[in-house]
């Protein structure tokens, strides 16, 4: 909640980061923190972290990766969701590198993952590049690690006993 209701984080370009199995609300938790910024005055905006660096990747390739990183530099907050399903390619893993790398300490991030940093060489090609990523994005980061069971699992197991029971 301090979070939600207090821009500081923001203007302190920190970053939240946050962590948990498919289905515990990681999503769910992120768009209400990115709308409680905009209701507070702040630009954000929200991809699906594969969508993200599929854009990053065809701005490298046209050479405009650098006015791409400048025109994501007017939303104060962005958001990668499921950042856990990139692809572990050396295109992919560098574009987003870059872009963590060219938002420290100037603007915020907020990543949702399935997995947690001991577990980031999946994604990233190169473990020093894995290493960097997390040092940036923690030197000024609020984690969060949900644990708790699949919600989705849960609502589906509810719906499989109340159909049997009937």
């Amino acid at each position: 909640m301090q979070l939600a209701e207090d821009v500081t984080w923001l203007e302190r370009a920190g970053n939240c980061l946050i962590f948990g199995p498919s289905g515990v609300g990681k999503t769910h938790l992120a768009a209400g923190l990115t709308r409680r910024m905009v209701e507070l005055g702040k630009r954000a905006k929200f991809f699906a972290a594969n969508t993200l660096v599929q854009e990053l990747q065809h701005a490298k390739l046209q050479l405009q990766l650098p006015a791409l990183l400048r025109k994501l530099d007017r939303f104060d907050l962005l958001v990668l969701d499921d950042l856990g399903y990139v692809k572990k390619s050396e295109a992919e893993t560098s574009v987003l590198f870059e872009l963590i790398a060219h938002r420290y300490e100037r603007k915020s991030l907020l990543i949702t993952a399935n997995q947690p940093f001991s577990q980031w060489d999946s994604i990233f090609s190169d473990s020093m590049m894995t290493v960097a990523a997390v040092d940036r994005l923690v030197h000024h980061g609020t984690i969060f690690e949900i644990k708790s069971d699949s919600y989705r699992r849960q609502a589906a197991s509810d719906r499989l006993n109340n159909s049997q029971s009937s």
